[in-house]
């Protein structure tokens, strides 16, 4: 369970964002929404190494 403890003079606006930003630090939803359907061992194999290979081009075109 999460828990936001409102500051003083803090606005809820705020307190929601906080909120918001450690929801999303979980993986809740993203786990929820993997759960939705069944994915193959070798299809989400596949995707973990085009992620891989996604960051190592963005990687080597900053430093280089």
């Amino acid at each position: 369970m999460l828990i936001v403890n409102l500051k003083e003079n803090e606005s809820i606006d705020k307190a929601l964002k906080r909120f918001k930003k450690k929801f999303e630090k979980t993986g809740v939803l993203k786990e929820l929404r993997s759960r939705t359907s069944y994915e193959k061992p070798s299809v989400r194999r596949r995707g973990q190494v085009l992620r891989a290979i996604y960051r190592q081009k963005q990687f080597a075109s900053e430093n280089y």
